[in-house]
Parts: structure tokens; C-alpha cells; sequence
């Protein structure tokens, strides 16, 4: 070998090392790097989920019969109120002046009629006088009727017995018989009203447990059970009303929006994986710094958990969060 040989050969075996290891550092970090984690034990739930409003189980929205201004508020928010019983009056001075008007009358024919009889039976006047004064009073009395019958439609009249719940109209508005002056209904049970996608229906059943979370409680997660589904969907919103029956003690007050989640299936201990670790029911585990594809079998998919049932170790790690365009065989570095 050439002394300038020997000489350069210690410079030379610098230069492959430092090819080898730039080499294996390239393949090092050419290869994506990967965040591994274990499956864990936990609860698997599978839930539909729901919006509802809290509403009284037996309520009632009051509006006037007739049209006509408040003249006076006989029930407030938060009153206990009777069947039938007043809870505001609108302006009635023109029906008490017609009924005054029509008993005037009345007096006048009723005195005429008594007077037209005596005179009957002592042959000073005609059968018919006396039969047509008995006839304009049973006509002014009929009228009677019906101009009183007006005035008690002057008033606003709760329906059931219950508690005023909300309460719209001051005195000296003009209130129309589309316009709900009351809300009137039982304070117990309250219950939510809920719009469930057609193609959860099938899933809902009565008896149901449902968690409930509202902004009011937003440390709490209330439960109930589901009561009734309707029978007939709406086919323009596409969606099956739910009803929720509510505890007794629940904090949550009429007229609140929920979220609600109907549990239809759950398992206490089960395997769960991330769902951002599934791929057509299969994960990738690291072996010898390459992907390997591991097939499974599932249970319940929750919205961020999946119940694996088979196919994987309890303590066996698999890449959390795949990127896009990994496949099985390619390298891959472990954070």
C-alpha cells in the first residue's frame, strides 16, 4: 500500500463514519414521528344526542277570547291560581253599559207585561197586547244573557289549577286572540321536550337513562329517564319528539335549554382506544420501527372513545393519531 495511502486512511475512515451516521440519522428522521399510547379501561357509552326545553308536564298558554285592552292584572309570576279563576280583566265599560241599558229595559216590559195581564183579566185589554209585552221581555232578557255572556269573556280565565309561570301585557295594551297573556301550569313534574333525528329513533326506548347538562349547572350532570316517544315524526325537520320526565328535585327551572344524551348502550370496564386510532377497524402498533397493522374487533364508538372487544392486549401501544398517508411496513419514529 502507498505511504500517501496509509496516511490518508485514517481520514478516510472519518469520512464513512460520518456517511454511515448521517445516513442513519436521514433514516431516522425521514421516518414520521408518532405519539404511542396503551389502550386503557374505562366506561364505554354509546348515546344519542339531543337538544330539549324544560316545560311543566301540564301547562296551558291564555290568550283572550275576544280582542280588547287590559284594564286590570288579577295574577302574577309565581301565584297558585284555581280553575276558572280571573287573571286579568280587559276593558268591559261598553258591556256593563250595554247591560244596564238592555235591564233597563227589562224592567220596563216586565212591568208592562204584569200590567197588560191584570188588565187582561179584567177585559180591558186584548189576549195578543198582553202575549207580545211577554215577548219583548223574553227577548230583552235573552239579550240579557248574551250581552253578559260578552262580559265574562272580558276576562282571562285560567283553564286548570296551577302556578302562573310567566306572565306578557300591561295595563292599557291591546291584546288580540293570538296574543298569550299566561302561562299557566303544574310547578311538578317538569319534563323535556326533545327534537331526535329520524335515524336515531330506532334506538330510543322508553325507560332510558338520560344525562342532562344546561348552562345554568354547567358543573352538573343530571340524569332522567326517557317517558314517551311520539308516535308520528316530522317529515319536513325530519326529527321524532322525545319527552324526558324530570325528578322531582331537579334544579332545573321551565323554560331552560338542555343538552341531553340518551344512553343506549354501556359497558362499566371496557378496552378503549381513541377513535383517531382507527382505520376500518384496525390500528397500527411499532415493531422494530415500522408500522404494523393490527385488525380488531369493536363495540361501542363513542364520539371520542371506541370499546375494542378483540384482537388487542390490554398493554399493547399503538400510534394515537396515524398521519395521513402512513401505511403498514413504513418507518416510524416513537416520541
Amino acid at each position: 500500500m502507498p505511504k500517501r495511502l496509509i496516511r490518508q486512511l485514517p481520514l478516510l475512515l472519518i469520512l464513512l463514519g460520518l456517511a454511515i451516521g448521517g445516513g442513519w440519522w436521514w433514516w431516522r428522521m425521514a421516518a414520521p414521528e408518532v405519539d404511542l399510547i396503551p389502550p386503557r379501561r374505562g366506561p364505554a357509552v354509546e348515546a344519542i344526542y339531543a337538544t330539549g326545553t324544560v316545560e311543566a308536564e301540564k301547562w296551558a298558554r291564555i290568550a283572550p277570547v275576544v280582542p280588547g285592552r287590559i284594564a286590570e292584572i288579577l295574577a302574577f309570576e309565581g301565584d297558585m291560581v284555581k280553575e276558572g279563576q280571573p287573571l286579568a280583566r280587559l276593558d268591559d265599560r261598553e258591556a256593563r253599559a250595554k247591560i244596564s241599558e238592555l235591564e233597563a229595559k227589562a224592567a220596563y216590559w216586565r212591568e208592562e207585561m204584569n200590567r197588560s195581564a191584570t188588565l187582561t183579566e179584567r177585559g180591558y185589554r186584548s189576549t195578543e197586547a198582553t202575549q207580545k209585552a211577554r215577548s219583548e221581555y223574553n227577548q230583552v232578557t235573552a239579550a240579557i244573557d248574551a250581552a253578559r255572556q260578552k262580559r265574562s269573556d272580558l276576562l282571562v280565565a285560567s283553564p286548570m289549577d296551577g302556578m302562573v309561570l310567566k306572565r306578557d301585557g300591561e295595563i292599557g295594551e291591546l291584546a288580540e286572540v293570538k296574543d298569550t297573556l299566561f302561562w299557566v301550569g303544574a310547578p311538578r313534574p317538569l319534563r323535556i321536550t326533545a327534537e331526535v333525528d329520524e335515524e336515531d329513533i330506532a334506538r330510543v326506548k322508553t325507560g332510558q337513562k338520560v344525562l342532562i347538562k344546561a348552562d345554568a349547572f354547567a358543573q352538573k350532570v343530571l340524569e332522567a329517564k326517557v317517558d314517551r316517544i311520539t308516535p308520528k315524526g316530522d317529515p319536513v325537520n325530519k326529527t321524532f319528539r322525545v319527552r324526558v320526565v324530570l325528578p322531582d328535585d331537579t334544579p332545573l327551572l321551565v323554560g331552560m335549554t338542555t343538552e341531553i344524551n340518551i344512553i343506549t348502550a354501556e359497558h362499566a370496564d371496557a378496552l378503549l382506544v381513541p377513535v383517531t386510532a382507527l382505520r376500518d377497524n384496525t390500528v397500527l402498533a411499532v415493531k422494530d420501527g415500522r408500522a404494523v397493522p393490527l385488525a380488531l374487533e369493536t363495540g361501542i364508538r363513542g364520539r371520542t372513545q371506541v370499546e375494542i372487544t378483540g384482537g388487542l392486549e390490554p398493554g399493547q401501544p399503538i400510534i394515537a393519531s396515524p398521519p395521513a398517508g402512513l401505511k403498514a411496513g413504513d418507518r416510524v419514529r416513537a416520541k
